[in-house]
């Protein structure tokens, strides 16, 4: 059983000690959240300890999940890891990269874990077509929301655009060579919309896009690759999967000749995927795998080096962004 403490609950805190009190091979200990009346809020409702310090948190925990904002990730997890405790962090790793450096120095020292909270990689619909996607050359991300106060302390490119920047990384086997970026803040002084693109070793191409100021909600990736394209719809809980059919190769002779007798289904299989109803959603399978991941001294799905990169990426964005404003 590992005994775990959760970290700030607001938002996002509240419903990870929710799961935490839930999962069967971990024990929830405690919460710990500068705001005391709301720690013992929520750890009244799952008859777990409130605790005044976060000291004292630490000497009565295995691992901690911090939920707080980020500004707080480095100067929590830094303590927990010295002080010999696996760590779940919520994305983005840290506010820096030599923050998130440290952090994985230290737990590499200590043999610890450290998983961050990129939730896209256990969303259910990208686990029904992750088996599809192989060496993407082009991938397209639209990630759009209307304005709300939450999240717009930091930029867009680490509130919403990092999701996916974490998820292309992790389906392209290549390094950045080259990253191109715009952007502008309208409603808030900091950076509201974006675009970048990503230019791989191996050619591949990504073009992204993150806004908090758009009319709409939209959450879309697609993938373009030799044999398929796969186009995922976060917000409906769907993949379009198009894949080149086995009887293309029968047909294809006839078609450059010039013939146009011929059924579309025999150049391309259509298919489209519904991610299933009731089952576990994407916060309980990640927090679930940073439990098995420490039980079973295995590494994270999302490691501190995943977060990192993803961190690294992302703070490359916005200083492009700054750059041009700047200049001109």
């Amino acid at each position: 059983m590992l005994k775990v403490g959760v970290v700030g609950v607001g938002h996002l805190g509240k419903h990870h000690a929710r799961i935490f009190a839930s999962i069967d091979n971990c024990q929830l200990v405690g919460i710990y959240d500068k705001v005391s009346e709301r720690a013992e809020e929520i750890a009244k409702l799952y008859n777990v300890k409130s605790f005044v310090t976060y000291e004292e948190m630490l000497k009565e925990v295995e691992a901690v999940d911090i939920a707080a904002t980020t500004t707080w990730h480095y100067n929590l997890a830094k303590p927990a890891l010295e002080n010999g405790c696996h760590v779940f962090l919520e994305k983005p790793i840290t506010s820096t990269k030599e923050q998130a450096d440290e952090l994985l120095k230290i737990a590499d020292e200590k043999k610890l874990k450290i998983q961050v909270g990129h939730i896209e990689r256990f969303n259910p619909v990208i686990l029904q077509c992750v088996e599809d996607i192989h060496n993407p050359m082009f991938i397209e991300s639209h990630r759009l929301a209307p304005f709300t106060p939450r999240g717009s302390d930091v930029p867009v490119v680490l509130d919403l655009m990092i999701h996916d920047i974490d998820l292309i990384m992790s389906f392209v086997p290549s390094k950045i060579k080259e990253i191109r970026a715009s952007g502008v803040g309208i409603l808030t002084p900091s950076i509201d919309i974006a675009n970048a693109r990503l230019e791989f070793e191996n050619g591949a191409i990504a073009n992204v896009t993150a806004s908090r100021i758009s009319m709409k909600r939209e959450r879309k990736i697609r993938f373009f690759q030799k044999d398929a394209y796969i186009s995922v719809d976060f917000q409906n809980k769907k993949v379009n999967l198009l894949k080149k059919s086995a009887n293309i190769y029968a047909v294809l002779p006839q078609i450059l000749a010039g013939s146009t007798d011929f059924n579309p289904e025999d150049l391309v299989d259509m298919k489209e995927i519904i991610a299933p109803e009731g089952g576990k959603d994407a916060l309980t399978m990640e927090l679930e795998s940073f439990v098995n991941a420490v039980n079973q001294d295995k590494k994270p799905v999302v490691d501190g080096y995943a977060g990192a990169a993803a961190l690294d990426v992302a703070l490359q964005i916005m200083d492009i962004i700054e750059y041009k404003k700047m200049k001109f």
